[in-house]
């Protein structure tokens, strides 16, 4: 597919919003990357993770106990992928490009490539929000469909019943399946990208084998085989589901747009900031626990306008955002809960299950 282009020529919107995010900071003197709140909650869901592990494989806990920390570990690992991982693969973890990198590899701890996700996530995702054969969030290949130009097939009339499955595999998957398939087509999506270094290639390949040795051989051999499986199994599908939500509910609601460029052109006829605003929601933004366990992610118009800005400062710039959309009549679509959003979410598949 050819390269889609916006037309970006003329781009008031974005051009005043960005002067006054800008003034923000340089009013207030401070930083557009992490801060202290960000490296103490790094700290904590560090110790989280380590401490669930520890016990899970060398202490052997009562079923029940081990249940509820396989809960507990699925859903920590989720957090320091949207807290840690996101931050630091956007280089708005800190000011130090060292350690936004560390931040990002978080991601090939926890078996995937972090070099894989900055090309789908940061060039594709953000570039092509919602943009068939662009966009690879929103290309699960036939098992779901996700917007109105996919094409239907009859069981996606069950699609919203059935995600729940599909986003409680979807870590798994992840891992062992979606990054070999890019890693050796070198494509994602429609778009390819430039061949890997050889440093990258040992990346991919030692984060997954010692992935793989620390989640499931290791326990094996400590703990056996089926409380592993068990245990493994639990932990993946909450930190699947926990994840597939949390950014299903960005883009994939009620109302939220997937422009299609034109046929002849290839060009979306607005602004880029305006598409982004357009194919884009927010939840929950005046819940500070889930905007603290997600990341900054329910703030998902301004992490779209402002990757390179730290979550941190999401709830402090949200109101800029907002009254510049209102000025420019540019609709900003939000959601009052997490649940109002999953309602909406569900709504979504329910509708375009049936067309």
């Amino acid at each position: 597919m050819a390269k889609v282009t916006f037309n970006n020529k003329i781009s008031p919107f974005f051009d005043t919003l960005r002067e006054r995010v800008d003034a923000y900071f340089a009013t207030n003197n401070i930083k557009q990357t992490g801060n202290y709140k960000l490296y103490t909650k790094t700290i904590v869901l560090a110790v989280g993770v380590l401490a669930t592990y520890a016990v899970l494989v060398f202490l052997n806990p009562p079923v029940w106990l081990a249940i509820i920390l396989c809960c507990i570990f699925g859903l920590n690992l989720a957090a320091i992928g949207f807290n840690v991982m996101h931050d630091g693969a956007h280089g708005s973890f800190s000011s130090r490009k060292w350690v936004n990198n560390f931040g990002a590899f978080t991601l090939n701890m926890m078996g995937g490539s972090s070099y894989i996700w900055k090309i789908k996530h940061n060039i594709n995702h953000h570039t092509f929000t919602n943009i068939e054969g662009m966009d690879s969030d929103i290309d699960i290949k036939f098992w779901m469909r996700l917007h109105k130009e996919q094409k239907h097939y009859w069981f996606h009339k069950f699609q919203y019943l059935y995600f729940i499955i599909f986003y409680g595999s979807s870590y798994l998957m992840w891992v062992y399946y979606l990054d070999f398939a890019k890693y050796f087509s070198s494509k994602i999506s429609t778009t390819s990208f430039r061949r890997m270094e050889l440093k990258d290639h040992f990346s991919f390949w030692i984060s997954k084998v010692v992935y793989t040795g620390f989640f499931i051989v290791i326990p094996i051999i400590l703990v056996g085989l089926i409380p592993t499986l068990i245990g493994y199994s639990i932990t993946v599908i909450v930190c699947g589901i926990t994840i597939s939500i949390v950014f299903q509910l960005a883009h994939i609601v009620e109302h939220t747009e997937f422009p299609m460029p034109d046929l002849i052109t290839n060009k979306i006829e607005t602004e880029w900031a305006i598409h982004q605003v357009i194919t884009t929601a927010d939840f929950a933004t005046h819940n500070k626990f889930i905007s603290w366990y997600v990341g900054g992610l329910n703030f998902q118009v301004i992490h779209h306008l402002f990757p390179k800005v730290s979550h941190i400062h999401y709830p402090n710039i949200y109101q800029i955002v907002k009254d510049t959309c209102e000025q420019y009549n540019v609709p900003y679509k939000e959601y009052p809960t997490i649940f109002s959003a999953i309602k909406s979410h569900v709504s979504q598949l329910k509708e375009l299950g049936v067309q």
